[in-house]
């Protein structure tokens, strides 16, 4: 047995393929569920799913989070960059997460690229982003599926830095580990 694989654990390389298929099926299940709100639905239509508490409603937003930007004629522009850029940049820190074998860092840092990436991909291609899911209860802002892979990572991020990271040198991503 080698040594770069101790009790059947997956190697750095591996945890990245792993960590770059599910983010690759990620995005295509958020394209899939924004195509079939697109063909199914009328633009500002709605579907209730579960009366006064839960509907699908289809909206372009042209902003980012909470339609910021959405108003600015040169938003749309700046938020494709700014995906683009944090896209690549998260996928990064995911390899580095992955050599370092920090497999829930890694994680999080797949659903973020995940989320950037499909939203991304509308921002390109249609110049807007499809959100769909409306909370009527508490009158949320609508989202899509990207949304909650970015909403869910930034949750474990949260969990991560307040109750693993505590100062373990070996869980810094940008220094080397050190030997016992």
């Amino acid at each position: 047995m080698s040594k770069s694989k101790k009790h059947g654990s997956i190697r750095g390389l591996e945890l990245m393929i792993l960590y770059i298929f599910l983010m690759l099926f990620l995005v295509v299940a958020d394209q899939i569920s924004k195509r079939a709100i697109v063909f199914t639905m009328e633009y500002q239509s709605s579907i209730p799913v579960i009366d006064n508490f839960f509907s699908l409603y289809y909206v372009r937003n042209t902003g980012s989070a909470f339609s910021f930007l959405a108003d600015k004629a040169w938003g749309i522009s700046a938020l494709t960059v700014i995906s683009a850029v944090m896209g690549v940049m998260v996928v990064i820190m995911m390899g580095i997460a992955c050599k370092k074998h920090l497999k829930l860092l890694g994680f999080a840092f797949c659903l973020i690229a995940s989320g950037a990436f499909g939203n991304l991909i509308d921002r390109v291609i249609n110049k807007y982003v499809v959100d769909f899911i409306y909370f009527r209860i508490i009158d949320f802002p609508l989202f899509n599926f990207a949304d909650i892979c970015v909403t869910c990572s930034a949750a474990m991020l949260i969990i991560f830095f307040i109750f693993i990271y505590k100062e373990d040198p070996n869980l810094h991503l940008f220094q080397e580990k050190k030997s016992d």
